[in-house]
């Protein structure tokens, strides 16, 4: 896909996915660049929310679909690498939020909501911006978006509780899917969030570019898995990895339209019922960690997988290291190791080229993938309902 011409990328109505997947190692430099740019004012921004209170703030990633797994990957990373004493992250979805703020929003605890989204028009981001402010006592706003004429761009640039960075041109995403959105929103939240020092950031960046081009030129080794006969995809992973799956899971059904049936869990939760999807048309692919302890359970679900001698192909994904899987593995081929929270915005090119290749094996346009009209790229047909702050 990603050598054919323009011309014959539009034939097959995948023109529009195939480059936004194929720009991302570009997209991942601008966003390092932006951030680099806008780093003391986010910082002074960050440091104003934190000078009016002496408790730990709950940091709140939200967004819905795709938007939502960008917090579901990070969150865990940044547990272990985030500024803790005093942050609190979280991720919930803004559906979550505006269907029962009173579940999830506590009215005492100083909320920064950080609100991702690739238009920034979906009726529940701007509903939940909203909730959060009249159920919130002491409530800020991080928006990361990608459409400058976006309703939540223009509404956190006119807020002075809120603070607006926008993505890379580029990634708001022309297609259907959110691609390049997603991984430059996630990264643009781990440079602000993660305490590592800069020039390692940078260097992660760096070594991530390198990672995800590498999925681009490599795209046959994708294609003989794609080419076996499968009808189910099974995504597994640990962490940050397991946030990831939901998200890979996701671009598989929505450019297949459903066509090839998906499902997610973490490595080990695999074993606890879901396994039984796994039959001889599953294909099963799991990130593998770079965490030496974590790294372990991912291989010993690898391996029971390939002992079941069930599915039709288990695959790893990853970099390699001291062990690895004994089965087929797609290698990162790169002596950098990248901390998890990193290596998965390279897994997310590898589960976004493997899902653009499902599409077109089903016959169908990756770029407008819905045949009935009744998904689109941006959600419609939402009714917002008036809260009263019941509780």
């Amino acid at each position: 896909m990603f050598q054919l011409s323009t011309k014959e990328l539009a034939e097959l109505g995948a023109e529009i996915t195939t480059r936004e997947i194929k720009q991302q190692p570009e997209l991942w430099q601008e966003t390092l660049t932006i951030y680099q740019e806008k780093q003391e004012a986010i910082a002074a921004f960050l440091r104003t929310i934190k000078q009016k209170t002496d408790k730990r703030i709950r940091v709140v990633f939200t967004g819905a679909g795709t938007s939502q797994y960008v917090g579901d990957t990070i969150v865990p990373y940044l547990n272990k690498t985030g500024a803790t004493a005093d942050y609190l992250f979280e991720s919930i979805a803004t559906t979550d939020i505006v269907a029962a703020p009173e579940q999830v929003l506590f009215a005492d605890e100083p909320t920064l909501l950080v609100s991702f989204a690739r238009s920034g028009n979906s009726p529940e981001s701007l509903a939940a911006v909203k909730i959060v402010d009249q159920f919130v006592a002491d409530s800020y706003h991080l928006t990361i978006t990608c459409a400058a004429d976006g309703s939540l761009a223009q509404q956190a640039a006119a807020d002075e509780t809120s603070y607006l960075l926008l993505m890379p041109e580029r990634s708001n995403d022309a297609g259907f899917a959110m691609t390049g959105s997603f991984s430059c929103m996630a990264l643009s939240a781990l440079l602000i969030f993660d305490q590592t020092p800069l020039t390692e950031k940078r260097h992660y960046v760096e070594t991530l570019s390198r990672l995800g081009q590498e999925v681009i030129d490599t795209e046959t080794e994708l294609q003989v898995l794609t080419d076996r006969s499968f009808k189910r995809i099974v995504y597994l992973g640990s962490g940050t990895l397991s946030g990831l799956t939901r998200e890979a899971q996701l671009k598989v059904l929505e450019l297949t339209a459903g066509k090839i049936a998906t499902v997610f869990d973490s490595s080990m939760g695999f074993r606890h019922g879901p396994k039984s999807f796994v039959d001889d048309q599953t294909l099963v692919f799991v990130f593998v960690s770079n965490a030496s302890y974590t790294r372990q359970y991912d291989l010993d679900m690898l391996e029971e997988l390939k002992s079941d001698g069930i599915a039709a192909a288990v695959t790893a994904i990853g970099q390699p290291a001291a062990v690895n899987f004994s089965g087929t593995n797609f290698f990162f081929p790169d002596d950098t190791s990248l901390p998890d929270g990193y290596l998965a915005l390279a897994d997310i090119v590898f589960a976004q080229t493997i899902a653009l290749l499902a599409s077109i094996k089903v016959g169908n346009t990756p770029d407008t993938p819905s045949p009935t009209r009744t998904v689109n790229r941006v959600v419609k047909g939402v009714t917002i309902h008036p809260y009263n702050n019941e509780r």
